[in-house]
């Protein structure tokens, strides 16, 4: 076998999936570490919204479409940047994939530190919030904290919106912020894990909600760090702009044309 050029092992980039757009919010702290890092984002429109599935839908979807991303773009890792897609299908993708993956989990270990009062609040989609794995983050790194979790499935297509340039609706954002201080003990809360991906690009409108005196924490950061850390000593050269790719109809993302450049990410169409 003829060994690839050491240019083009530099050009292999990290590809970054989700069911959307909540990625972002991990390529923005990615970038802070790995400016020179060539990505492409990939996300799965066609397949979103993720928390609605069945584990089952979610496992194949998301192992057949890393598979064929995998092959098509040879990345040298690959991020599932969404709490969904990676407390279901992570395992199963890294027994399948002769590549590093890294996964994103809700930021209970953190919160856990954060928290004065011990009440902490999870936001998620009704997928990941019903998951084993949460159970066991919970018994793992907050012990003797009182962790409230609520499904809002809602706001990941507030957070979709939002980057197409339309309002937020602020019935969602209400919504979410009761449906954590109305559960016993939620008037104590004052540290909220935004456990999807999608869910940081609405902060500003969550803290308005919540009020003064709630913080927020998401896993983006440790991500990245994450990442960094797996690729210490290699060689990176964009050739090429960084591009986002997706599933679904051309139409449906034409607007978030912006954002992506926004984001120092090209459309280069469809998966």
């Amino acid at each position: 076998m003829v060994d690839e050029p050491r240019q083009s092992r530099a050009a292999a980039p990290i590809l970054l999936f989700d069911s959307g757009i909540g990625g972002l919010t991990v390529l923005a702290e990615l970038r802070k570490l790995l400016p020179q890092a060539p990505v492409i984002y990939a996300a799965d429109h066609a397949g979103l919204p993720y928390g609605e599935k069945s584990e089952a839908e979610i496992a194949a979807r998301v192992a057949g479409l890393l598979g064929l991303l995998a092959e098509r773009y040879h990345p040298r890792l690959i991020c599932i940047a969404c709490n969904t897609a990676s407390t279901i299908a992570l395992g199963m993708v890294r027994e399948v994939l002769r590549v590093p993956v890294v996964g994103t989990v809700p930021a209970i270990k953190p919160a856990a530190k954060m928290t004065r009062s011990g009440t902490i609040g999870l936001l998620g989609t009704a997928a990941t919030v019903r998951q084993a794995y949460v159970d066991r983050l919970e018994a793992e790194f907050a012990t003797g904290r009182r962790l409230l979790r609520h499904a809002a499935p809602e706001l990941v297509g507030a957070a979709e919106r939002k980057l197409r340039g339309e309002a937020v609706a602020p019935e969602a954002i209400a919504a979410a912020a009761r449906g954590l201080r109305d559960q016993p003990g939620g008037e104590a809360i004052d540290t909220i894990v935004l456990a999807c991906t999608h869910f940081p690009l609405l902060e500003p409108e969550l803290a308005g909600a919540f009020g003064p005196g709630v913080r927020f924490v998401d896993g983006a950061a440790g991500i990245a760090r994450r990442i960094a850390h797996l690729t210490a000593g290699q060689n990176f050269e964009r050739q090429v702009p960084d591009c986002a790719v997706f599933t679904g109809s051309p139409e449906s993302t034409a607007a978030l044309a912006p954002a992506l450049a926004h984001y120092g990410l090209e459309h280069c169409g469809a998966v």
